[in-house]
């Protein structure tokens, strides 16, 4: 097989395309060969066999490849109208429409990415004067020398421990890095809560505020909340700012707390804005982060590519952007297949990352083991100690079978969501070998159900899918996917699956929210 591609061309094939023609050569056994039209020229790019001249026009057939330039493809001894050459003609067009979105994903996700960086820029711009240890300083030493106090200080009201903490001092003062909320003898946190100026004698002040040290007699302390004034809503207290001591003789005065009033929510729109800025900026990168890993773990569970003689769907659909749910049909050696169903407990990163370490333990194991029960051993082996670790559990079914068996074999530990559904609708559950892991350890058992193949269907789910449709109680939902799946079992698979589905999306949930998952399977 020699594969030729014209590296001189702008025009190549997507690695996917590559890929699909690749495995219906490999699977098939076809000669198959590819152009690119590129002004008016045919350009060879792919060619499993001889890359020489094509056939007559008629024998080969176009694929539109979403904006680029059209694809010529031959089929050796296939005619444009056969099955498999209908078939790939239609994979293919699939296959370049999907990379064009993905490649209109990576241009709007690199756009975006330059727009978050250049609103942190402008941000570090603006900390000039929004930076609290350094704008807070310089108001202060402003605040005072015009003023005349010989000190000052800054306080941020942080919600996350109820405390007022130190920003800002001016002046030497020996403040206290913060102080608790309810130290009601610190004139600070009596401003702060009262909402309104306060004017204090030096010998009324004790030594709450400066980590211990009293005020001097002669010294007026002038303490006013810095407020955050939006344009609708409640006024909010955000801080308070203190001037403690003139150098020149004499009181603070009213005129001096009005201008210190009209300064202080100067700082309060200024520490308001900076917190608002800060938390979108967090917010945004989050979201970014969490939509990111959102279409990494579902790269990591495509859609079951096709295998000859088994009619297989499966899809998972996260509560939140990344979940615990996933699964898994393999092709094995001497044409077995192994299917793999598993709910991770909880949600989020951490169920996230258990799943994808069970996926590639599973994955690596299966080719290795012959047996379920082998292969949940080696998954417990590799994870054990990261369940153990989070406190977290899965549930786990693990089935093999052949497209003529007569049986399944199959390990199940403590997944409640596996069955084999007959043409009548009778449903034959297959029962936990063992707890689910993570709550117990090996060996793992295993067991067998009757199989009959081009009739039953292997069906497995998790909770999540079940508690959706759930009326009643939670075993009613199990009741309600079952009876979906009968009613329509004759139907092709991917059928069947969307109408799970669309009873999930129609119902009212009684239950929270959780991953919903399913794997339908038949055999020919």
């Amino acid at each position: 097989m020699s594969l030729t591609r014209d590296v001189g061309a702008p025009p190549v094939l997507p690695e996917s395309v590559v890929s699909i023609l690749e495995d219906f050569r490999g699977c098939m056994a076809l000669n198959i060969r590819a152009w690119r039209l590129v002004d008016g020229e045919r350009v060879p790019v792919y060619s499993s066999d001889d890359p020489g001249p094509p056939s007559p026009r008629e024998r080969r057939f176009m694929v539109d490849t979403a904006g680029g330039p059209p694809l010529e493809v031959e089929v050796e001894g296939q005619e444009p109208e056969s099955p498999v050459v209908q078939l790939l003609a239609a994979v293919l067009s699939r296959a370049f429409d999907m990379s064009g979105k993905v490649a209109s994903c990576n241009t709007a996700l690199s756009e975006r990415h330059e727009e978050i960086d250049l609103l942190y820029r402008i941000s570090e711009t603006l900390g000039s004067i929004l930076h609290l240890e350094e704008a807070a300083r310089l108001i202060l030493e402003e605040v005072s020398r015009v003023l005349g106090a010989k000190r000052g200080s800054l306080w941020v009201y942080q919600p996350e421990g109820q405390r007022l903490q130190l920003a800002a001092e001016s002046g030497g003062g020996q403040f206290r890095e913060s102080i608790p909320l309810d130290d009601t003898s610190s004139v600070t946190v009596r401003a702060f809560r009262k909402g309104s100026p306060l004017l204090a004698a030096g010998s009324e002040v004790t030594g709450a505020d400066q980590d211990g040290r009293p005020t001097g007699k002669e010294d007026t302390w002038l303490s006013v909340p810095v407020r955050y004034a939006p344009q609708s809503g409640e006024h909010r207290t955000v801080g308070v700012v203190n001037l403690i001591g003139r150098r020149r003789r004499g009181s603070f005065t009213a005129a001096d707390q009005r201008l210190l009033t009209a300064i202080a929510n100067q700082i309060g729109a200024a520490l308001e804005n900076n917190r608002l800025i800060r938390e979108s900026m967090a917010r945004e990168r989050v979201s970014r982060e969490m939509e990111l890993a959102h279409d990494l773990q579902m790269k990591l569970v495509p859609p079951v590519r096709p295998i000859a003689g088994v009619d297989a769907v499966a899809r998972v659909l996260p509560s939140v952007s990344v979940g615990g749910d996933f699964y898994q049909v393999l092709q094995l050696s001497g044409g077995r297949l192994g299917v793999m169903i598993g709910d991770v407990s909880g949600h989020g990163f951490p169920a996230a990352l258990i799943m994808a370490l069970v996926m590639s333990a599973a994955a690596i194991s299966a080719k290795r083991e012959t047996s379920p029960s082998a292969v949940l051993e080696a998954v417990d082996q590799a994870i054990g100690a990261e369940l153990e670790s989070t406190e977290m559990y899965l549930s786990l079914c693990y089935c093999v079978l052949a497209p003529h068996d007569r049986e399944i074999r199959y390990s199940n530990a403590g997944h409640p969501h596996a069955f084999v559904v007959g043409p009548d609708g009778e449903s034959r559950r297959l029962f936990a070998t063992d707890p689910p892991m993570g709550i117990d350890g090996p060996p793992y058992a295993e067991s067998s159900v009757l199989w009959t193949p081009g009739q039953d269907l292997l069906l497995l789910f998790t909770d999540g899918l079940s508690d959706t449709v759930a009326e009643r109680h939670r075993r009613s939902g199990e009741e309600l996917v079952l009876q979906t799946v009968a009613k329509h079992h004759p139907e092709p698979v991917a059928e069947i699956l969307n109408r799970l589905f669309e009873v999930a999306e129609r119902a009212i949930p009684s239950m929270p929210a959780d991953d919903r998952t399913a794997v339908l399977l038949r055999t020919t």
